[in-house]
């Protein structure tokens, strides 16, 4: 695991963003697991804005999103669907057919999880994941007690992360249920970017990167990756014991 330690939320986006692109133009029919929640924002941004400036080509880039909320419509603006079309497919400029999320509504949902894990197994397996963490050390919507071997599954959400997610529903209530990729299948991407800010995260940061694996953490398991990239602001590190570097360029 490389943990990188930048000044501020700006500069995790940058350097998050030239570690997945640098994966990205490695192949020709390149494959990204993408987040939601805000964290990826500022890498989703830089992104767009060297995909405008002709730094990269994502013309043949396919994405696969961890996870859904069950029972909304691809169209409600709360779906993680609609969240990607607005902050990935239309920002890059990607073919929306390219651009894969669970099913989080229709009968036999198990069954579309079955399809999902086929899906990114016929396009070749993920290249790159990028990934946030939960205050509770969750990835995706993989709770405390998830386990490690887990493949796309439906999931009950804990009243932490409803309480966390609160504030995008407004008025609404948060589901209480959802669709995501397990921790088998995240951990199967050949490279995983997680990026975290602000002191709320410093707790998730410190036990997922410097403390015990265990399913009590879920995101401690990327202690096993071959390649984990954890950039984070100085406010979520700020809990870290070792001495982690400063970023100074993407290395191999």
């Amino acid at each position: 695991m490389d943990v990188i330690i930048c000044k501020d939320p700006a500069e995790v986006g940058r350097t998050a963003a030239r570690r997945v692109m640098e994966i990205l133009r490695r192949t020709s029919q390149p494959v990204l697991g993408v987040a939601t929640g805000s964290s990826p924002l500022d890498l989703y941004h830089e992104l767009a804005r060297a995909v405008g400036a002709g730094e990269v080509d994502l013309s043949n880039l396919s994405c696969f999103a961890l996870d859904e909320y069950i029972g909304l419509e691809p169209n409600d603006p709360n779906s993680y669907a609609d969240t990607i079309r607005q902050t990935v497919t239309e920002p890059l400029h990607l073919d929306p057919a390219r651009v894969h999320v669970p099913r989080g509504i229709g009968e036999d949902l198990d069954q579309g999880c079955r399809d999902y894990e086929e899906a990114i197994r016929v396009a070749g397996g993920v290249d790159v994941q990028i990934l946030g963490i939960g205050a509770n050390g969750h990835l995706g919507f993989n709770e405390p007690g998830s386990s490690f071997g887990g493949r796309t599954h439906l999931q009950r959400l804990t009243e932490q992360t409803r309480e966390d997610n609160q504030r995008f529903f407004g008025d609404r209530d948060v589901p209480t249920h959802c669709v995501t990729q397990g921790l088998g299948t995240i951990m199967d991407a050949r490279h995983l970017v997680l990026v975290a800010m602000g002191e709320n995260k410093a707790d998730a940061i410190a036990a997922a990167c410097e403390g015990p694996v265990t399913a009590m953490c879920p995101a401690s398991i990327l202690q096993f990756h071959p390649d984990a990239w954890v950039v984070v602001d100085r406010a979520a590190a700020s809990k870290l014991h070792h001495h982690w570097v400063e970023p100074v360029g993407v290395t191999q």
